[in-house]
């Protein structure tokens, strides 16, 4: 049997998010987690999040977006946590059931200990909102590695280098110093020593026997066939789409907002929205239940 539960990873405009400590007399006491609790029969996630975050912490939510879905074995039960990104609430969240809390800055020091199904879920919150896909092969070499730069410098955190070959390694390599200069994370089409990580195509990802170890790995997917085996070798994120018809790809198929949310809603890993998409459609891809928005036009477009 499965216990249903909706956990929300309440978030401030700072990117802080708060940690709960499960109080005395429950399992796992002293524990820490994302707050929520049980789905209660005939009841919608949403419904039980916004119950669960009103009796523990007295905060009526506003805004929450459905975000990834993990199932973990306890030795006491089989849990399935359906996370919710919570961006907007009222009320100052407080203790009503005599446990702690705690607002933690991603990237510090984590308190402890955590539940062991939580540690997925502190990577993939560690994943910006925009995965930015070069395209020096459109652009120019010169022009691509310029709007680069200054993405970068605008905060950007997580960028695919995918060109062709002639573009060149000279492209790459430039492309990655940039990045991490800024402290960015740079994905390649094929293993590259200096990049974070490697991203696979649909056809290698259905091919491939497990994923690469001590590095950042993703995939880009169109079926649910596709998204399963990259949930399946816990990639660390996927890439979903085509959301809209592209230039690029004129004869895919698009999946249409609906489509794309019928597939990522439930999933076990970040995905991200992509095909067609721009800036502005980062809240709606959230609402679909995505992680956020993989853009190759759309990332280096001037912002009016």
């Amino acid at each position: 049997m499965i216990v249903d539960v909706a956990a929300g990873v309440i978030e401030r405009a700072d990117g802080a998010f708060l940690l709960a400590q499960r109080p005395a007399g429950k399992v796992y006491a002293g524990w820490w987690e994302f707050p929520g609790g049980k789905i209660q029969t005939g009841e919608s996630a949403e419904a039980a999040l916004a119950r669960e975050l009103h009796e523990e912490l007295g905060i009526d939510v506003q805004l929450a977006y459905p975000w990834i879905t993990r199932v973990h074995a306890y030795a006491h039960a089989t849990v399935r946590l359906r996370f919710f990104r919570v961006v907007r609430w009222t009320g100052d969240p407080h203790p009503r059931e005599n446990q702690s809390f705690v607002w933690q800055t991603p990237g510090a020091s984590m308190a402890e200990p955590m539940l062991p199904a939580n540690a997925p879920v502190l990577a993939a919150l560690a994943l910006p909102l925009e995965y930015a896909i070069t395209s020096a092969a459109t652009l120019g070499v010169e022009a691509m590695l310029a709007k680069l730069e200054a993405r970068l410098a605008a905060g950007l955190e997580l960028v695919q280098v995918r060109e062709p070959p002639s573009v060149g390694e000279e492209f790459t390599r430039k492309a990655i110093e940039l990045a991490h200069r800024r402290g960015a994370r740079v994905l390649t089409k094929t293993r590259v020593a200096a990049a974070d990580g490697i991203h696979f195509t649909a056809g290698e990802l259905m091919a491939l026997e497990a994923r690469p170890q001590g590095t950042l790995a993703a995939a880009s997917c169109h079926t649910r066939e596709e998204l399963d085996r990259a949930m399946q070798l816990e990639l660390d994120f996927a890439v979903l789409g085509p959301v809209r018809v592209t230039a690029s790809h004129p004869a895919n198929r698009p999946l249409g907002w609906e489509g794309f949310g019928q597939l990522a809603r439930g999933a076990s890993i970040p995905v991200y929205a992509i095909g067609g998409v721009t800036r502005a459609d980062l809240e709606r891809a959230r609402s679909c239940g995505g992680h956020g928005l993989a853009m190759i036009r759309g990332s280096w477009l001037e912002i009016e």
